[in-house]
């Protein structure tokens, strides 16, 4: 009896927490349902992920807060240095005859430099103009960023009104399938023409899995660049609709000024030049001052007067004038020069292919408009031929073969659409990107 009410209470005791465990699963898989649910991401809200967290972005900061830092060292050459010293010295024979058996010394050293030729300040200047030329490399790094957000969210998009095609494409062949299996089962048409739908089916079913995983392997792309990786449970907010619009002209003059890569060469230049006045500097001379306090402790170490211990100090100005280096120096700064012109050039070809990588887009762009229009009047004329081919065939003047064709024609030029818009979208944010108004 004992037993019995034993194992009935552990029965009772197992079956409530079978229970409890049930009701914390459905807990946790409701919250993680809700979470991946809230999480609906627009173009906007990619771009500030990624200008926050891609790990491009906060590489190029860091190297600015690098630059920030030897910037601030760069500040501090012109202060004074101090040194100091501890000896320790024990004497054996012979020496010790000439030297004190055991003798301690401290000494303390202080160095100024008064006048440098001006290089301390033109360091300074160096490493302020690294940290601006970091700058602009991150901003140029946020640009191919953005670009890239834009390419893998409109790529998501994409592939996300290709699922809904497809299964609307595959709701087509369902209904197809229907009637021709009907017509089938009555003795009114041959078996081909229903495995001929069956097969387009079978591939419907494989198009729309190669879908799934490639909105899976999209999403991955885009969590990866806004600074999620791994994170696929999102929707994106956006579908391929709105205005398409041609441009009508291209502002292909103040385009390149715009352009990160432009800021990037003249501060590459004005690094150059600050380069080639230290270098100038060196044929300037250098003042400097050094003081030092020195103590000394040992056996009569006070040569003076025979004491045991000894302070004294000693101070020193120096001058350091640069009088015949065999050209040396002035091939350094005609070496200098030559990498100026050298980086002019650059400049002067950089503006050159901006502008032509800002006409390229704008064609580009157009065309994608273009593409559009055309695409949008063939899926108007693919709609009008699926519709009258229903039509006929249940007049009974075409076949099911027919009607199936129409659906395939009608699904690419959707397709085709689908392509367009996206594209359009990319070439807008490449276009943008030329023209220097990525943002």
């Amino acid at each position: 009896m004992h037993a019995q009410k034993k194992l009935l209470k552990d029965q009772s005791t197992k079956m409530n927490w079978i229970k409890h465990s049930k009701a914390i699963a459905i807990i946790i898989t409701i919250s993680v349902w809700q979470s991946a649910k809230a999480q609906e991401l627009s173009l906007t809200e990619c771009k500030r992920l990624s200008l926050e967290q891609n790990k491009k972005i906060k590489m190029a900061q860091l190297d600015i807060d690098a630059a920030k830092t030897a910037n601030e060292a760069a500040r501090l050459n012109n202060r004074p240095s101090f040194d100091a010293s501890l000896m320790a010295v024990n004497v054996g024979k012979p020496l010790n005859s000439l030297l004190p058996s055991v003798l301690a010394n401290a000494s303390v050293d202080i160095k100024q430099p008064i006048y440098a030729g001006g290089k301390i300040k033109l360091g300074m200047a160096a490493t302020a103009k690294v940290v601006e030329l970091y700058e602009g490399q991150k901003a140029l790094t946020e640009t191919e960023v953005l670009l890239s957000v834009e390419n893998a969210y409109w790529q998501v998009v994409q592939v996300k009104e290709k699922i809904t095609l497809a299964n609307k494409y595959k709701q087509m062949l369902l209904g197809l399938q229907k009637d021709l299996k009907n017509s089938f089962d009555a003795g009114l048409i041959y078996k081909n023409d229903l495995l001929r739908v069956e097969v387009s089916l079978n591939e419907a079913e494989l198009n729309i899995t190669k879908a799934n995983d490639g909105l899976l392997l999209a999403k991955l792309n885009l969590a990866q660049i806004i600074g999620q990786p791994g994170n696929s449970h999102f929707t994106i907010a956006d579908s391929v609709t709105g205005a398409f619009n041609p441009l009508s002209q291209l502002m292909i003059e103040s385009s390149a000024e715009k352009r990160p890569e432009i800021n990037l060469l003249k501060k590459a230049i004005e690094a150059e030049q600050i380069q080639t006045r230290i270098i100038k500097a060196d044929l300037k001379p250098t003042v400097g001052f050094a003081a030092s306090g020195i103590s000394a402790f040992g056996n009569k170490i006070n040569f003076s007067n025979g004491n045991n211990s000894m302070f004294t100090y000693y101070a020193l100005g120096s001058v350091s004038v640069p009088i015949f280096d065999w050209g040396k120096n002035a091939k350094k700064v005609k070496e200098q020069n030559i990498k100026i012109q050298a980086k002019q050039v650059q400049l002067d070809e950089t503006k050159e292919l901006i502008n032509l990588q800002a006409q390229n887009a704008y064609l580009l762009l157009n065309q994608s408009a273009k593409k559009i229009n055309l695409s949008e009047l063939s899926l108007q004329q693919a709609e009008e031929n699926l519709r009258l081919a229903n039509d006929r065939y249940k007049a009974g003047t075409i076949v099911g073969k027919d009607v199936l064709e129409a659906q395939t024609i009608w699904q690419q030029a959707y397709t085709n659409i689908i392509d367009a818009k996206v594209e359009y979208k990319i070439n807008e944010a490449s276009y943008k990107k030329a023209i220097g108004e990525l943002k």
